[in-house]
Order: C-alpha cells, then sequence, then structure tokens
C-alpha cells in the first residue's frame, strides 16, 4: 500500500516499553488504597490516559466505593516511582528503528505523558532526534484521550488534514481518541503489556488493523 500522507504515533506501548513498567507499580499502589481490576479491565480503563485523568478516574472511582477521595500523596507516589524505574529499566519496543527507517512521510508523536517525561523516554530509547521538532503532549490541548484534541493539534502541526493521517496506538482511549479525530487508526500489540485479549479490544474500539510487530506495520509500509 502506498505510505499514508502522514504517521503520529502514541508513545508508551508503541515507541517505548513503558507500559508494563508502569502498568506494574500502578497497580500495586492502587491495591494498597483498595482498589483492585483484572488486567483487561484496568488496561482498557486507564492505558492511553494521561496521569490527571488517571488519576481524577481513581478519585471517582474511590470515592464511590469508600466515600472518600483518594490521598493526593498517592497520585505523587506513582509518578515518582514510575519516572525512576523507567530511567532503570526502559527500552524501545523492538523492531521501531527499523520502522521509522522507512517511513518516509511526516511523523510525530502524540502522547498522554508529561512533557518531561515524554523526552527523558525518547532521549533515553534514542527516538528524540527522529521525531523532533513534532513531539506533542496533550499537556498542549484542553482535553486528553479518548478526546481528539492531542491527534488534530499534531496533524495541525505537521500541515496534513486529520483525514489522510493513521495513527498507530496500544490502547483503547487511544484508538477512540483518532476515530474521533477522522483519522485511520491502527492497533498495536507488539509492547511487554498486550494481553491476548488486546487486539480484539483494539478492533472493538474502531482500530482499522491491527499489527503484532513494528516488523509487520513495517512490511506493510513497503507492499
Amino acid at each position: 500500500m502506498p505510505q499514508p500522507a502522514a504517521l503520529i504515533f502514541d508513545c508508551d506501548g508503541v515507541l517505548v516499553d513503558s507500559e508494563a513498567i508502569v502498568m506494574r507499580i500502578e497497580q500495586a499502589a492502587i491495591a494498597e488504597a483498595g482498589l483492585s481490576y483484572s488486567p483487561q479491565d484496568y488496561a482498557t480503563k486507564f492505558t492511553g490516559l494521561s496521569y490527571d485523568d488517571f488519576f481524577a478516574a481513581l478519585d471517582a472511582e474511590h470515592r464511590t466505593r469508600f466515600g472518600q477521595p483518594l490521598e493526593r500523596a498517592l497520585y505523587e507516589r506513582i509518578k515518582d516511582d514510575s519516572v525512576a524505574a523507567m530511567e532503570r529499566e526502559l527500552e524501545a519496543v523492538p523492531g521501531i528503528a527499523d520502522l521509522v527507517a522507512v517511513v518516509t512521510v511526516p511523523t510525530a508523536v502524540a502522547s498522554s505523558s508529561f512533557p518531561d517525561s515524554l523526552v527523558m523516554k525518547l532521549r533515553k530509547t534514542g527516538l528524540y532526534g527522529r521525531f523532533a521538532p513534532h513531539i506533542y503532549s496533550t499537556k498542549l490541548v484542553a482535553n486528553g484521550k479518548p478526546a481528539p484534541d492531542i491527534f488534530l493539534y499534531a496533524a495541525d502541526k505537521l500541515g496534513v488534514p486529520a483525514r489522510d493521517c493513521v495513527v498507530l496506538e496500544d490502547s483503547v482511549n487511544g484508538i477512540r481518541a483518532a476515530v474521533q479525530a477522522g483519522m485511520t487508526p491502527w492497533g498495536f500489540t507488539g509492547a511487554g503489556h498486550a494481553d491476548p485479549d488486546l487486539a480484539a479490544r483494539l478492533t472493538a474500539a474502531g482500530a482499522k488493523t491491527v499489527f503484532d510487530s513494528h516488523a509487520a506495520i513495517a512490511l506493510r509500509l513497503k507492499e
């Protein structure tokens, strides 16, 4: 197939293999607060959200179950522990360097990460230079995923109509955001956090196709 007019990448779970690290820390911390979810429910509800939206959702759940808010200290501890763990453990998702080497169209990163954390992840994995200056955090827009704001923002910065963009996402919330943006969503299940049902959930959310590796995407783009 011809390459799309532009390719917009999520970061966590697509470019960098961070979701398994973060989910481990998050689930341990919120269990202390009395909240627990199956891995599938947790991934569907929270993967792809900004930290602010993640904590707001947890806080609402805690108020419903226990009649009181979550302590703000939990939010800060999750953030700090996640950053420290990623600085020690983070690696690029296998195959991403080979994939971006064959992409010939404009590219951007559109992520729910905080701006400083986003830059750290991309620098640590050697990907920053490949995407700069088109590296965008949902802190730049009014609404995080599953709202379409960050994808529309990235497309505008690239100068490409939304309808001509393909989005590569590993989360239900990200796929929903791409659908709302009027873009073509491609699902990705090639990172360390993917469970056996992720492809089905991404398809149900609107992914036009789902890839289990960056090598498979590279082959598709070279067809």
